[in-house]
């Protein structure tokens, strides 16, 4: 493992050398100098990934301050990291949504197997005892469970709502659509269960992970960093993640483009998508377990899997309501919003046997050996392979 987390100044140089990039892009974009082609897309590419890593580099330093002032486990500070760094996913997918809302959809929901796939392939590198096993966090075992579950049972229950009502042309708008109030509605009860969930977390674990007292005397005290430089670096990191966000998401828009002229279908596009679209929490993964904070990779893990439908997911539901209400978008000639067609339910329908597999692998010993690994990507590769091949 690399060093302790927070300890160099990488990030400096990643934000700036990013930064540039974008600038460069966007500069000669705006002189019409390149037009949106490969030397554009670069640009935008490495420079908004470079940004977003310098973010993630930034929010970890800003954990590690809370957590210490607030003697906050890691677990419970790397989650509410991971809440921040759905910061530059939601700006790429407002812009997404206000110009393409079914692709946009679409992305979204992709963006949770993305994380599904993303926490198996985690798993596989945790620490193991002897016997094969990784032992996971109280709260992972405890609380985020009951999230993989709920989550399971919100996509089954909403894909087959779809199914039925295109199926027998029923509802407001014959099948064709959900309106407004049915995204309103599921986008406040998922953001709800969200809301409980947070708040139990915290009441419930958010203490030290230390269960054995300590004698002061032999531990050397630490200056804790102060309020101010917790919050500017929460600050940098939020504003940093919403340049690389839109950098990265400018460029996946232009990647999907050429997928497309190059006869890839709209689902490969929006898989693309939907990785640029978890860049950042899929970057405070990697980065938390080179440095060797397994419980904070593990948040982060886990949370791109649960904040998706209780975090990502209801903000877009809300979203494209607002702006079929607005006419940004334009609706269905029935008047619906979300159009109910293959694409749409499938990635839905589809959530449901990851959600299904990550509670059991789970909550039976609060541990995972390598067959739940093994069979945890295998179930994920599966679902990304028929999206991809006959989505």
């Amino acid at each position: 493992m690399a060093g302790g987390g927070g300890g160099g100044n990488s990030w400096i140089y990643m934000l700036v050398i990013g930064g540039a990039l974008v600038g460069l892009g966007m500069g000669l974009h705006a002189a019409h100098v390149v037009s949106e082609g490969a030397v554009l897309g670069g640009l935008l590419g490495l420079g908004g990934l470079l940004v977003v890593f310098g973010s993630c580099e930034v929010m970890i330093k800003a954990v590690e301050g809370l957590a210490a002032r607030l003697d906050m486990n890691e677990f419970v500070a790397g989650t509410m990291a991971g809440l921040a760094s759905n910061v530059p996913e939601l700006v790429m997918l407002g812009f997404v949504l206000a110009a393409k809302p079914r692709v946009g959809f679409i992305v979204t929901a992709l963006t949770l197997h993305v994380g599904a796939a993303t926490f198996g392939i985690y798993s596989a590198l945790l620490p193991r005892d002897e016997t094969g096993h990784a032992r996971l966090p109280e709260p992972l075992v405890k609380l985020s469970t009951d999230l993989f579950a709920c989550a399971g049972g919100v996509f089954f229950a909403t894909g087959s709502l779809m199914i039925l009502l295109n199926t027998f042309e029923a509802g407001n708008h014959d099948g064709e659509a959900l309106g407004a109030p049915d995204l309103y509605f599921l986008g406040f009860s998922l953001l709800a269960v969200e809301v409980v969930a947070i708040t139990r977390l915290v009441k419930r674990f958010s203490g030290s992970d230390a269960s054995e007292p300590s004698d002061a005397s032999d531990v050397p005290t630490k200056e804790l960093p102060s309020w101010g430089s917790i919050g500017g670096f929460a600050a940098l990191g939020t504003a940093a993640a919403v340049v690389g966000g839109h950098a990265v998401g400018d460029f996946a828009g232009i990647l999907v483009e050429s997928l497309l002229h190059h006869g890839f279908s709209e689902m490969v596009g929006a898989i693309f998508l939907s990785i640029f679209a978890a860049a950042g929490a899929l970057v405070m993964v990697v980065t938390a377990h080179r440095k060797g904070m397994y419980a904070l990779a593990l948040a982060n893990a886990s949370g791109q899997v649960t904040q998706v439908p209780f975090v990502v997911l209801p903000i877009a539901l809300i979203l494209l309501a607002v702006f079929g209400q607005t006419g940004v978008i334009e609706r269905m000639p029935h008047g619906g919003i979300l159009p109910i067609d293959l694409q749409t339910t499938a990635v839905v329908l589809l959530g449901f046997p990851s959600m299904l597999f990550l509670w059991k692998s789970i909550q039976d010993d609060g541990k995972v050996n390598w067959v739940e690994t093994a069979t945890m990507c295998a179930i994920f590769g599966l679902v990304m392979f028929f999206l991809a091949v006959h989505g």
